[in-house]
Parts: structure tokens; C-alpha cells; sequence
């Protein structure tokens, strides 16, 4: 197995709470980039982005994901970090890339502050637009690719435990 495990999705593919209980099953620390970035940054993504631009925040998203240098963790990112192919290099040395896929109909479900939650996205741009020029660059990326639409995320953590021993 390599070091870390890496989960990319879309904003309520299940990333974060996943993370959590995957590292706690497999013993390893977790890292949210997200919150990494507004712990070194002082301030929220919504607010980043609403000073400067979606397009900040990415750039931001990419200089904090080159600068991660750890083993043995469990790392959630931002939905958007497959738009820098840096980023998303640097991870893929370093980790086994997951992509949490879920439908639009659940993602749509689970999300309910999508103007206000910190996505970084294009001013006019829909969940659905957002989600179809994603899911390409999510499943370029990934090594694994498991679908969370209707299981817990307890359900998700255990397979993807299952998925990285099958890989080892």
C-alpha cells in the first residue's frame, strides 16, 4: 500500500466524513485540505473566493496540496483540486487516489448550501455543469473509483478497506 490514500469527489460525495472513518479503521491520521487551507489562510473558502475569485481559491487549493509532505494519513480534498494537474501528480506519488462517485440526483440531495459552502466554481455555472466537467477529470485522476450513492459512510469506508487490500 502506498503511504497516504487520497479521496477526490464532488462537494458531498462524502470525502470528509469517509476520511474520518477510514483513517480511524486503518490507524492513520487525517487531512482535510479544505480546512488546511483555512487554517493557513485565516479566513473561509466562501470568503476567499468572494474577495478574490474562484479562481484564487484554486490557486490557493494547488500552492497547499504541493506543500503536503506525510505518510500514513487518510487525505480528503477539495472537489477541485483535479484542476491542477500539479496538485493532483504530487498526490498520486504519494498516496492511492480514490474517486467517491455519486449521482447528480444524490449529490443534489445532500448538498443544500451550494452558493454558500466555498465551491469553487464560475459565478453562473450550475451544480450540473460543475459536476459533468468534473467527472472526467475525477476519474482520470483515480485508481479507484467506488460509488457512495445510497450506503452510509461506514458502508464506503469498509470498502474501499476491502479495495486497497485488493490492490496490496
Amino acid at each position: 500500500m502506498k503511504k497516504n490514500i487520497t479521496l477526490i469527489g464532488m462537494p458531498g460525495a462524502g470525502k470528509s466524513t469517509t476520511g474520518i472513518i477510514l483513517a480511524k479503521n486503518l490507524s492513520m491520521g487525517f487531512l482535510d485540505t479544505d480546512i488546511l487551507i483555512q487554517i493557513n489562510r485565516g479566513e473561509s473558502l466562501q470568503s476567499i473566493m468572494d474577495r478574490d475569485g474562484y479562481m484564487a481559491l484554486r490557486q490557493i487549493e494547488e500552492e497547499e496540496i504541493l506543500k503536503i509532505n506525510i505518510e500514513g494519513h487518510v487525505i480528503a480534498t477539495g472537489g477541485s483540486a483535479v484542476y491542477s494537474e500539479a496538485a493532483m501528480k504530487h498526490l498520486g506519488t504519494i498516496s492511492r487516489i480514490i474517486f467517491l462517485q455519486a449521482g447528480l440526483a444524490e449529490l443534489k440531495a445532500r448538498i443544500r448550501n451550494f452558493e454558500t459552502r466555498g465551491i469553487a466554481k464560475a459565478g453562473n455555472q450550475s451544480f450540473a455543469e460543475l459536476f459533468s466537467e468534473r467527472e472526467v477529470l475525477y476519474r482520470r485522476y483515480a485508481d479507484i473509483v467506488v460509488d457512495t450513492a445510497f450506503v452510509s459512510q461506514d458502508e464506503t469506508a469498509l470498502l474501499l478497506e476491502k479495495k486497497l487490500k485488493e490492490l496490496d
